[in-house]
């Protein structure tokens, strides 16, 4: 049959995946904490602009902050209460961002109180458009670009193909494939929704074939919907990846520093989507996302439904996790970072939350790094066909510029195979963050040298 044809990539590896804790369980609703943390900047690009006050009461649903441009999202409420402040507040890695904090109503019924329906089917592709925009959606696959912004026609580089992630390839993760299981219809309207926002007639759901139960759901839901197609690619880390899925369920190429529409190819996560079919006709906005919560240090893993700005801290706590000998990561373990502070909350782009015991979690600090034995399992492991070996040993000598110049170090897109396969234990991946952040402080600076000289002048 069509839809069990296997397609596949050059490279990637095969971690352990430890999804079946979670894969068989339903989704869960988590309570509402006391109060939320709402970052203004949950979305790449532009943070929204807040609306609110301290002291102004709000209701669920109610929009609080507003896109600052076309690249931005607003963000909505999660919860009725009283905004308590608008201050600075720490993120999962750490550092302060500009948050809107709600203190929430004891005993509400929190309902969703706010929401002007939709006729889609009278909307025009830019009426469309702005309502994706209002609803806040950003991708939910981790990434948190704003939904709206790829759906924009673009005359000069026209889209045939819609493309829907539904790979999930970082271990432990099972979001996705929870919401294709329980939210086939939401999904299948958002992919409609999505196709009479780009003007392309066909859309691909691409399924690791890990996740047969998910194919056949969406199979039987899809009916006599011809340009709908769903297709199973290998299970393979990092499949989930934008280039490679195009080049494994196309054959074609991304070109360098390129996207996907450069190949007319759109690509949408299948949880974006579903929330898509969901909150578009009713006219509401994003306040709550599906997080996989598991490792071997929680007692009740599973998928749960969680407002957004809930922190992270009252999630563990509500579901009695030990954080005083854990070690927490944000998201896949492969590419998620180490929490660097529980307050941080829940936001659009929060995927997964993974506690581990610490007899589980390699110390890097502690883990002893030998050279290079020159094996080439780093080369043969990466998707981009890149030559970690050799980047690494140019990291080593600080030769940065030279890593993004003449061995396409920007092609790197950090999934970690060459971490991850390496005998030598040498955090490649680590290597090349540091020297991407040295390149782009390097071409900040001048930037920066060349915009004085010019106003000089």
């Amino acid at each position: 049959m069509q839809w069990l044809q296997r397609f596949h990539f050059k490279g990637g590896i095969h971690p352990h995946y430890h999804k079946d804790r979670t894969s068989d369980l339903s989704i869960r609703r988590l309570p509402f904490p006391p109060r939320l943390i709402l970052p203004l900047d949950q979305h790449i690009g532009a943070p929204a602009l807040p609306l609110v006050r301290p002291g102004q009461e709000v209701l669920r649903g109610e929009k609080i902050a507003e896109a600052n441009g076309f690249v931005s999202a607003p963000i909505h409420a999660p919860a009725t209460g009283r905004v308590t402040s608008i201050e600075l507040k720490p993120t999962a890695r750490g550092s302060l961002t500009r948050s809107i904090v709600i203190e929430v109503s004891k005993g509400d019924p929190q309902e969703v109180r706010v929401g002007s329906p939709h006729d889609i089917d009278s909307m025009d592709h830019d009426e469309l458009v702005r309502a994706i925009q209002d609803s806040g959606l950003a991708g939910l696959g981790g990434a948190a670009f704003p939904s709206h912004v790829k759906l924009k026609k673009d005359d000069t580089r026209p889209a045939d193909l819609l493309l829907v992630n539904g790979c999930e390839c970082e271990p432990y993760l099972t979001t996705d494939h929870r919401v294709m299981l329980e939210q086939p219809e939401d999904l299948i309207q958002g992919i409609k929704y999505a196709l009479k926002a780009t003007g392309t007639r066909r859309a691909i759901i691409g399924i690791e074939d890990n996740k047969l139960d998910a194919v056949e759901t969406i199979r039987a839901h899809l009916h006599h919907e011809k340009f709908i197609e769903v297709r199973t690619v290998e299970t393979r880390y990092p499949q989930g990846a934008e280039k490679l899925l195009v080049k494994s369920l196309l054959g074609k190429e991304v070109p360098e520093g390129g996207l996907p529409i450069d190949v007319g190819v759109i690509i949408h996560n299948v949880g974006t989507l579903a929330q898509m079919g969901k909150l578009l006709p009713a006219g509401e906005g994003l306040i709550e996302r599906i997080v996989t919560i598991t490792g071997t240090g929680v007692e009740k893993p599973g998928n749960y439904k969680i407002p957004l700005g809930t922190p992270i801290g009252f999630v563990l706590d509500t579901l009695r996790i030990d954080t005083t000998r854990e070690s927490i990561i944000l998201g896949g373990p492969m590419m998620g970072p180490a929490m660097g502070s529980l307050e941080a909350p829940v936001t659009k782009g929060t995927s997964g939350i993974l506690v581990f015991h610490e007899r589980d979690f390699i110390d890097r600090e502690h883990v002893k790094v030998y050279p290079c034995i020159k094996c080439g399992r780093c080369v043969d492991a990466c998707p981009m066909r890149l030559n970690p070996a050799q980047l690494g040993w140019l990291a080593a000598k600080r030769e940065y510029p030279v890593m993004a110049e003449k061995h396409h170090l920007n092609n790197c897109f950090e999934c970690g195979c060459c971490s991850y396969i390496c005998p030598s234990h040498i955090p490649l991946v680590q290597y090349f963050r540091i020297a991407k952040a040295v390149n782009r402080e390097q071409a900040e600076k001048q930037r920066k040298l060349e915009a004085e000289a010019e106003s000089e002048q």
